[in-house]
């Protein structure tokens, strides 16, 4: 399959009726108006007005809604692991102004696998406990940026809050309005998955050939 579509080379339309997976993870259906985005068979838009950005993180890695109990301990490692590592701190200060947030992002999440407990694990719990990691510190990697090239320290994110309340916590060094934090709380919802497009399929070509192990 993978030498099929690099034949078709610049073909602004390779990977049209190409059936590259089966997933249930999220559909979407129809455009438009009309148009339905639905994670494991829950419609988008029930998803954003009674579940938080958490709530659909665990149905998307697990495939399901949770249970009181198991929400309270995924809450525990999923507010518990916001804070950046002090040696990917010090190399965000080492950037020149004229870094561009999108290199600085990149560059942040690379040095996040150095200072992993599970760097180089590839088992599913591992590989889960990596994703929740890199769900949490992704924002702050981008407040601290941006807090340390405008001349201010970056702010430790506050335990037992969720994502959104910490982004703009961290962002602007001071308690975030209630309506702010639930719009974005229901933006990350929105966009946290959007079927299997281009740079999905992308990603899965590149992690399937564990390029980031195994390139020597």
């Amino acid at each position: 399959l993978l030498g099929e579509l690099l034949e078709l080379g610049g073909n602004l339309h390779a990977l049209e009726g190409v059936v590259v997976a089966d997933t249930m993870i999220s559909s979407v259906e129809g455009r438009g108006e009309r148009g339905r985005l639905i994670y494991h068979g829950y419609d988008i838009e029930d998803l954003a007005e009674n579940a938080s950005f958490a709530e659909v993180a665990y149905l998307l890695w697990y495939g399901r809604l949770p249970g009181k109990t198991e929400f309270e301990a995924f809450l525990d490692s999923f507010t518990g692991s916001m804070d950046l590592p002090i040696e990917t701190v010090m190399i965000l200060r080492m950037f020149p102004n004229a870094a561009t947030p999108m290199e600085v992002l990149r560059t942040g999440v690379s040095s996040l696998g150095h200072w992993d407990p599970d760097s180089g694990v590839t088992r599913r719990d591992a590989v889960l406990r990596k994703a929740i990691r890199l769900t949490t510190r992704i924002p702050m990697l981008i407040t601290a940026h941006q807090r340390v090239r405008s001349g201010t320290e970056p702010i430790h994110p506050v335990p037992g809050q969720s994502i959104a309340y910490n982004f703009l916590y961290t962002l602007m060094a001071k308690e975030p309005d209630p309506l702010a934090v639930k719009t974005l709380d229901v933006a990350l919802i929105l966009h946290a998955d959007h079927g299997f497009n281009a740079s999905t399929f992308a990603a899965r070509v590149t992690a399937a050939t564990m390029s980031d192990m195994y390139s020597s």
